[in-house]
């Protein structure tokens, strides 16, 4: 642990530049960074800039989507107190005992989590923004659930067990500890008052196959990247619809200083955020010309940076690359980005690839945030987007591309098989009826070009392997394709060897649920049966696996976030 004191010449912080001057020193550094201080640091700007009580004064909250605030001015005492205070709690709530040994145990991490979980206030505050600091922990002992799972992290570096560290889902937090780092433990809290799954492993869920354990992959932290977590949960929201300049900025330039020193390769919901945060700021005219004079009077250059399409990529080859690709978000990303601009096939293909991720899980209530992104790409940007190209005439148009069909059916097929073997069905008549509009606007025509293979008792879905096999085969089948529509080239070809090279071209999924499987040859006919689709849709899910432990659940509303900031800031949790 280091000296907090050599920070103290950094203050008082009451700019963008001295919060990024803090970082960079740490970076450069080869001591390891002291959580507790850094979280109180951020925490401290990010709730004075999105109090709104503090804003309403000098803001008109009404005509404004992203304001500007006064930066505040957090005095080095201040910080010292609230530091001092983590520390003698922490001290003072734990058995000397437990202290024993090089390496943290059950029993401590434990321990600590209950000393912090007992310091919070008798509510849960799943969706409250701005309560993931200590900051927010040591003024008014709140917390949400990646809060409370970083404060356990800093509260075990704080007791010199080096071990501990933060591991993350897409949706929830847990630490990992020991000599070779295996040992988990559940430490906060998910949904609705889980507190009694404190200091167990997460292993129940990983076997209930949860996406919320993401398959036992998820992002096991090093402290640089634990720092990245804080940074990557910072929430710029000042009210559900606006979002405060200052803080945005502040994130932005952060995720850029982890990103350029490599701490975000191996993070891909921190890319996604980046991504978004930087399509977000250049559509919010937020003076990325302020942000470069800062690094150009640092750096003496403009680094290299991506833009945003390209960092969605990066989150992707990450998830594949680190965790076997079983995160959905990064597809979530890039789908979304497509969406947002009309790149619909391309949208679809990234969609289709979340619904490849899905299916390797079990649906159960825990899963209610990814259950309302699929919820809203099914169910209102699928549609919206079908009725405004269903009403032109372009010959390029998405309804006459069997490879958006094929996109399609696989989105909806990871769906299905994510429902097989949950105690909860997902397919209600909401979620049918759309799929059925979407499915009949394709012509019988567009649709008999899609090669439909059926592999409803493949235990094993498609492996990220097969999936690389797949966009090679792709790559050839285009080649294909471009060799065919090419008068010239097929000249010397013979019959039977074009019409290879036609079956060949055509678009090939393959259907792993039993629900879309039995759907094959209605989707094929000539003329489609609504009704029956419809029917055996909504139908009840074939059990074919043990049906996973029971949830505590109190809240079933599947209402999407009103806004994507929203939304981001949601996953972190």
């Amino acid at each position: 642990m280091s000296n907090i004191s050599e920070y103290k010449h950094f203050f008082p912080i009451d700019s963008i530049k001295k919060v990024c001057t803090i970082f960079e020193e740490q970076l450069r550094s080869e001591k390891e960074p002291d959580l507790a201080l850094f979280s109180i640091i951020v925490g401290a700007v990010e709730n004075n800039l999105t109090n709104v009580k503090n804003s309403d004064k000098d803001v008109n909250l009404a005509t404004n989507k992203f304001v500007k605030m006064k930066f505040p001015s957090i005095e080095w005492e201040e910080v010292k107190s609230l530091y001092d205070r983590f520390v003698s709690l922490m001290r003072a709530g734990v058995d000397a005992k437990l202290l024993n040994g090089e390496y943290a145990t059950r029993d401590l991490v434990k321990r600590v989590a209950d000393v912090v979980w007992n310091s919070l206030t008798r509510s849960y505050y799943k969706d409250r923004a701005h309560l993931q600091s200590v900051y927010s922990f040591l003024t008014g002992n709140k917390l949400d659930c990646f809060g409370v799972a970083f404060a356990v992290t800093a509260g075990c570096q704080v007791l010199s067990k080096m071990d501990v560290h933060l591991a993350l889902s897409e949706d929830h937090a847990w630490v990992v500890f020991g000599k070779d780092g295996t040992d988990t433990a559940e430490v906060t809290w998910h949904g609705k008052g889980n507190e009694d799954k404190r200091g167990r492993s997460v292993g129940d869920g990983v076997s209930a196959r949860s996406w919320l354990y993401v398959a036992g992959k998820p992002v096991v932290c090093t402290r640089m990247m634990e720092l990245a977590a804080l940074v990557s949960s910072i929430n710029p929201t000042l009210t559900p619809t606006i979002d405060v300049h200052e803080v945005a900025q502040m994130q932005h330039r952060l995720l850029w200083l982890l990103y350029d020193s490599g701490h975000l390769d191996a993070y891909p919901m921190a890319l996604g955020n980046l991504g978004d945060l930087d399509e977000y700021m250049r559509i919010s005219n937020c003076s990325e010309s302020t942000e470069d004079t800062l690094i150009l009077e640092e750096n003496g250059s403009r680094p290299l940076r991506p833009d945003s399409a390209t960092l969605y990529i990066q989150a992707i080859r990450s998830a594949r690359t680190y965790y076997d690709d079983r995160h959905v978000y990064p597809y979530t990303f890039q789908g979304g980005y497509y969406h947002r601009h009309k790149m619909y096939k391309e949208a679809f293909n990234a969609w289709a690839c979340a619904g490849d991720v899905i299916r390797h899980y079990n649906y159960s209530r825990d899963d209610e945030e990814i259950y309302k992104e699929f919820a809203e790409i099914a169910n209102e940007l699928i549609p919206q987007l079908m009725k405004a190209e269903s009403s032109g005439h372009s010959a390029r148009s998405i309804l006459k591309d069997p490879e958006c069909f094929s996109s399609l059916l696989r989105f909806y097929d990871g769906i299905c098989k994510w429902e097989e073997g949950s105690q909860t069905p997902i397919l209600h008549i909401g979620w049918a009826k759309p799929l059925v509009s979407t499915i009949s606007k394709f012509d019988a025509e567009v649709r008999a070009q899609v090669q439909i293979i059926c592999s409803p008792d493949s235990e094993e879905p498609e492996t990220p392997e097969a999936r690389k096999n797949n966009d090679t085969e792709d790559t050839h089948v285009q080649k294909n394709n471009d060799q065919w529509n090419n008068n010239s080239d097929n000249i010397e070809m013979s019959v039977r060897e074009q019409l290879t090279a036609a079956v060949n071209s055509r678009p090939r999924v393959t259907l792993y649920s039993h629900k879309m499987a039995a759907l094959k040859p209605l989707l094929l006919a000539e003329r489609l049966n609504t009704h029956a689709l419809q029917l055996q849709l909504t139908a009840q899910s074939q059990l074919q696996r043990p049906p996973a432990p029971t949830k505590r659940r109190d809240d079933d509303d599947h209402t999407p976030a009103p806004t994507a900031r929203a939304k981001r800031a949601r996953r972190e949790r």
